[in-house]
């Protein structure tokens, strides 16, 4: 709530201005308000007592009565403003992450995986208003966290991803109907599914464009995002007899045909990672192609302030009456 003073009329306060002009003419004119009496000599006279010397109060409590006429002319007043924020049916969101072991792959910092979760949380923390869920596929699919609007919930999911939970392989076209399902009965404004994935659908009993065909149907816009340096990159391509991976270069596959298929039939759009900025700034991007509408409305509450002020100069004008013609009106 933001509190503040305003002036309706704030063009009355340009009177201000004469009352300078007011205060000389009662200094040049106060002579003359007075009879004069031309004498020899003032012997045998006293001299004046307080009460002629406190006769300017009089024209004192006048202009004060004046200043005070002008400001409530102007009439102050005592605007509240309260500020509610009404948001539209947001947006549901769905990220589909790609777990297989090539994740681990060490071309992004620490490693894809930690790349992606890094920046998944950011854009999550970026979406205070929509619903997110998240699901995670390899050789297979599942959901991790339904459409939610706790996001500490989401963070939580985001932050505990790790390899090996499910069957190896890529199984684009299951991720993608995983997440299809989980917005299908979505009531939200608009539905977006972000579609990661650093390989080739290799595995699976759903076709990635079946799948395309029933988010398209239900008008679910689909961002796909290919992971990966160009050329080569260490993979994990076994385990040593302590368990531990071990890493080999080999070149990066991604099928990008397939994922800029999946974004045009769904009016998507098809971005490439190819290190930890590139993959920060394509999130960024997509957080601010999907706005959710937000209103802010106002209320106004206005207090007004001038009859206090013309209380004020009505009490001045009255003390002054009073004095002048009781206590100074010998000296009047």
């Amino acid at each position: 709530m933001v509190s503040n003073l305003e002036f309706l009329n704030p063009e009355f306060l340009w009177l201000f201005l004469f009352l300078p002009i007011i205060a000389a003419w009662y200094f040049f004119t106060r002579k003359k308000e007075s009879a004069t009496l031309s004498i020899s000599g003032t012997k045998g006279f006293t001299q004046p007592n307080l009460l002629a010397k406190l006769k300017p109060l009089l024209y004192l409590l006048r202009l004060l009565a004046i200043s005070s006429l002008i400001i409530a002319l102007a009439r102050p007043r005592n605007v509240e403003v309260s500020k509610k924020t009404k948001t539209t049916r947001g947006i549901d969101i769905v990220m589909a992450i790609d777990v297989s072991a090539s994740m681990l792959a060490k071309d992004l910092k620490p490693n894809r995986l930690e790349a992606l979760k890094a920046v998944a949380s950011k854009f999550v923390k970026q979406r205070p208003n929509d619903r997110i869920g998240i699901v995670v596929y390899a050789g297979e699919s599942f959901t991790k966290t339904p459409i939610t609007s706790d996001k500490r919930i989401v963070l939580n999911t985001i932050r505990e991803i790790r390899w090996g939970e499910i069957n190896d392989g890529t199984a684009i076209g299951m991720g993608l109907g995983s997440a299809v399902n989980r917005l299908k009965d979505s009531k939200a404004k608009s539905k977006v599914i972000i579609l990661l994935t650093d390989g080739v659908n290799n595995t699976g009993f759903v076709d990635p464009k079946t799948a395309t065909e029933l988010a398209k149907d239900l008008e679910i816009k689909v961002y796909t995002i290919g992971l990966g340096t160009n050329g080569t990159a260490l993979f994990p391509v076994a385990k040593d007899a302590s368990g531990k991976l071990i890493f080999r270069n080999a070149p990066v596959e991604i099928d990008e045909k397939l994922l800029k298929f999946i974004a045009k039939e769904t009016d998507g759009k098809y971005f490439r990672a190819t290190n930890n900025k590139k993959l920060e700034s394509i999130y960024d991007e997509i957080n601010k192609l999907e706005k959710t509408k937000i209103e802010e409305l106002k209320y106004y509450n206005y207090d007004e302030k001038f009859r206090p002020f013309v209380l004020f100069a009505g009490f001045l004008i009255f003390i002054e009456m009073l004095l002048r013609y009781t206590v100074f009106r010998s000296f009047v």
